[in-house]
């Protein structure tokens, strides 16, 4: 009996934290190796096992693209809403397991492609509907996989931000570099390692070396599940914006109390946040009890959701309405004349580092993915503790205005990009090749590294910012699907991209003219191409600042600032009188026990 009350009043082992991190890390950098190093060669593997046509092939690789950035917003929806990070994650990770598994098949089981062409009459046989159906199930379940995987840094992040952890806004930020650091790392073994065995080793070793790193992957995070914070679901978020926009509209010619009015306004047991936020204040009228005998049950709930919601739900609600303009900025991080061009203005410059090696012109992003890397290591190891011991206290870029010095650093990129091209275009047509797209040019590749850079310190800054900043700005309940913004705008910003390229291919031929979009690259004007989407740039940076001004200060910015004052004795209520109302319920929820008190 004294046993068991000695071991009932041993405190239990705080779970999550740092020692949760490899694990998670883990998991995504061993995914990430095993998911991009099918993407460069998979194009060739259609073509010539499957004997698809080029226009076939690329469509369904769009497809499978477009469908795991889809994927990925319905894996935040039902992490938040029903299952959980932990097991939208795991579920994830077991099903792209799955997805490459059977991808793997195709390439060990010779019934599962068609039959090698006839060489005497160079003819062949297209894959049955049984073959065809076999591979693209391969690629249903790795973007279904996608979805849930795409969950992770969102589940990593929860392991650090901790009420009880004084350098909480710290911690989090070095979960997203480091996290972002190690995808780095990750594609570029990808597109070094697995690429290279796909090309000398075959297919069989090519697709079962990603199969048995994404088993590894699954296997890790499992591993430590004893040790992670899960957190619970609070419902489907569909519904409750649904219910917030009925009730609203429903209450739309009441009039609302005087601010901070705290007893007018239903709100959860366990909930901090007792009065909604100002900003969108016509929605508040969904969470106003007009009689609280009628519309709260005996147990505190409301009676009938459908005709009063809590602040919670309103202010979830708000958070994707607030941060839209902002998400919208980011969508230029994605708009460029695509990867093809890039390709064969790469092959067209002189690759050689050495008189025997040549670079490939696929493996010059690998400099892209080097800079954030670096930068990654540099921003966190040195320029962040040089300048806090510089100015005597803790120094951070937030992530709002990192997100402002990306699209910067883009517009950077685009400048830079036809300077070059203007450049190397002068050179083709000096030294006779404006006919002549494949000749090799007596122009270093080197001029490519500059651009290459700042792309990478624009993914750098504006990324890693985006999904601080969503994951800060939201409220728990929506963290999943704060993660999965960054890549929505990834997808929207590529179908822009193709919408742009078909615009400035029609105008500039209109007439029957030579325009600047063109097979011979030569020939076209990819310059001005550059000089297009670079004034885009400036006017969207414009838009970034507007934006950035019309949201007000961040809850990260909210809470340093009660932080600071509160710890010398400054009155919360006060302190907050010159600050937007609209922050400071969720910037209060952050200050641990001892500032509350």
């Amino acid at each position: 009996m004294e046993k068991e009350v000695e071991i009932a009043s041993q405190p239990q082992r705080r779970k999550g934290g740092l020692v949760t991190m490899p694990f998670i890390i883990a998991n995504e950098a061993l995914a990430t190796v095993a998911t991009i190093g099918l993407q460069p060669n998979m194009i060739l593997y259609l073509m010539g096992n499957y004997k698809l046509h080029l226009s076939r092939a690329n469509q369904i690789l769009m497809l499978s693209s477009a469908a795991s950035n889809f994927t990925a917003i319905v894996g935040a929806f039902v992490a938040d809403s029903y299952m959980g990070r932990f097991l939208v994650v795991g579920l994830g990770s077991i099903i792209i397991f799955l997805g490459i598994a059977l991808l793997w098949l195709t390439a060990m089981i010779p019934q599962a492609q068609p039959p090698p062409c006839n060489p005497a009459t160079e003819r062949c046989k297209s894959a049955t509907t049984g073959q065809m159906a076999l591979l693209i199930s391969s690629f249903a379940l790795m973007s279904i996989g996608n979805g849930g995987l795409s969950c992770s840094l969102t589940f990593g992040a929860d392991q650090v931000n901790r009420k009880d952890n004084p350098n909480n806004q710290r911690a989090l930020e070095m979960f997203f570099s480091w996290y972002y650091a190690s995808s780095a790392i990750s594609v570029i073994i990808a597109f070094t390692g697995i690429v290279y065995i796909q090309d000398h080793l075959g297919w069989k070793l090519g697709f079962g070396v990603p199969a048995a790193l994404m088993f590894l992957s699954t296997f890790f995070f499992f591993l430590a599940s004893p040790i992670y914070v899960k957190n619970q679901t609070h419902g489907s978020l569909l519904t409750s914006f649904a219910r917030v926009i009925v009730v609203a509209y429903k209450n739309r010619k009441l009039q609302l109390p005087p601010k901070n009015s705290a007893g007018m306004y239903h709100h959860k047991k366990d909930s901090d946040v007792v009065v909604p936020t100002d900003k969108l204040r016509f929605l508040n009228k969904a969470c106003f009890i007009k009689d609280r005998e009628k519309d709260i049950a005996s147990d505190g709930s409301a009676s009938n959701p459908w005709r009063l919601c809590t602040i919670d739900q309103v202010e979830e609600l708000k958070a994707i309405i607030k941060v839209i303009p902002l998400w919208s900025s980011g969508i230029m991080m994605s708009l460029n004349i695509g990867g093809s061009f890039e390709l064969l203005q790469a092959k067209s410059m002189n690759r050689h580092i050495t008189s025997h090696f040549e670079v490939p012109p696929a493996s010059l992003v690998v400099i892209m993915v080097f800079t954030i890397f670096i930068w990654v290591a540099l921003y966190d190891r040195v320029i962040i503790p040089l300048a806090s011991k510089l100015r005597g206290k803790p120094v951070r870029i937030n992530a709002k205005r990192r997100m402002g010095i990306g699209l910067f650093f883009s517009l950077l990129h685009l400048v830079t990009a036809a300077i070059v091209e203007a450049t190397r275009r002068r050179r083709a047509i000096r030294e006779g090749y404006i006919n002549d797209s494949h000749a090799v040019l007596n122009m270093s590749a080197m001029w490519l590294v500059p651009q290459l850079c700042f792309i990478g310190l624009a993914e750098a800054f504006n990324a890693i910012g985006q999904n601080e900043f969503y994951y800060t700005e939201f409220p728990r309940t929506m963290s999943s699907l704060a993660s999965s913004l960054v890549g929505l705008g990834m997808g929207v910003g590529k179908l822009v991209s193709s919408l742009v390229f078909k615009i400035v291919e029609n105008v500039t031929s209109r007439g029957g003219k030579e325009g600047w979009v063109l097979d011979n690259i030569n020939k076209g004007r990819y310059d001005r191409y550059y000089w297009v989407l670079a004034s885009v740039s400036s006017v969207n940076i414009l838009y970034y600042l507007v934006c950035s001004w019309a949201y007000g200060p961040t809850a990260d910015e909210v809470y340093k600032l009660t932080h600071e004052n509160c710890s010398n004795g400054e009155d919360l209520t006060k302190l907050m009188n010159g600050v937007q109302d609209d922050k400071v319920s969720y910037a209060s929820e952050e200050i641990g026990p001892k500032e509350k008190e």
